[in-house]
């Protein structure tokens, strides 16, 4: 479903490989049509990157940026995959313009009171995730019940984020995993994960179903090599 265009390696489920050093893991971001935005990974682009659009970039080496796609970075032979949506929420620590502006309905659109069908009119505040990077390159999630997007781009503000976007929003698709197996090199699982809100539909057994069909992020171990 996102980005579409597959099939990819890097996929639900994810395989016992990777599931060995996973530590977390969160959601991606809208669907392609509705991201104004591009997606770049597995060495092709899957929808054409955009100048200006919020980008979280991931590097050969595992570091990532979060900022404007052609001003705060750029592709390289380094960058392994780039994932946009919609505009940049915070900039320099605080918010943009854009999350500062009363025309909710620009940061996607929402489910209703009790009900996603298109014919009940959506709600400004409504379960939204966002990520953003500090100044030191610690990465911030934030989720949440009932935000608006000026409210989640204050609390990635509160965290001392510099640069923030917004990702996937609505009860069924927000999700931050934790996993913590139970053995030394064991691997992550749905028996040993732990939601970060217990109220989200999503949980840790999501990224381990073949039927989940949007993209994810995953957080690894680095391996230190043993000195004698």
């Amino acid at each position: 479903m996102s980005p579409g265009k597959g099939p990819y390696v890097f996929s639900a489920p994810v395989q016992p490989a990777y599931a060995r050093t996973m530590v977390a893991a969160f959601n991606g971001g809208f669907v392609m049509n509705v991201a104004h935005g591009g997606y770049y990974t597995e060495g092709r682009v899957v929808d054409p990157l955009r100048t200006g659009a919020a980008s979280f970039v991931i590097y050969a080496d595992g570091g990532v940026k979060i900022g404007a796609w052609g001003s705060n970075m750029t592709m390289t032979s380094r960058v392994v995959s780039v994932r946009q949506n919609l505009v940049l929420l915070v900039a320099d620590g605080r918010l943009t313009a854009a999350a500062a502006s009363s025309n909710w309905h620009a940061w996607g659109s929402t489910c209703g009171v009790y009900s996603c069908a298109k014919s009940v009119p959506g709600i400004e505040h409504q379960w939204r995730s966002g990520v953003g990077i500090t100044a030191k390159g610690a990465l911030v999630y934030v989720a949440g019940p009932a935000l608006s997007p000026s409210q989640l781009a204050q609390l990635l503000v509160r965290a001392h984020v510099v640069r923030g976007m917004e990702l996937d929003i609505n009860s069924s698709w927000p999700d931050f995993s934790t996993y913590a197996p139970p053995t030394p090199n064991g691997l992550a699982s749905s028996s040993n994960g732990s939601k970060l809100i217990a109220s989200t539909v999503q949980g840790p057994w999501t990224f381990f179903e073949s039927t989940w069909a949007r993209d994810f992020f995953t957080l690894s171990a680095r391996s230190i090599p043993r000195t004698k």
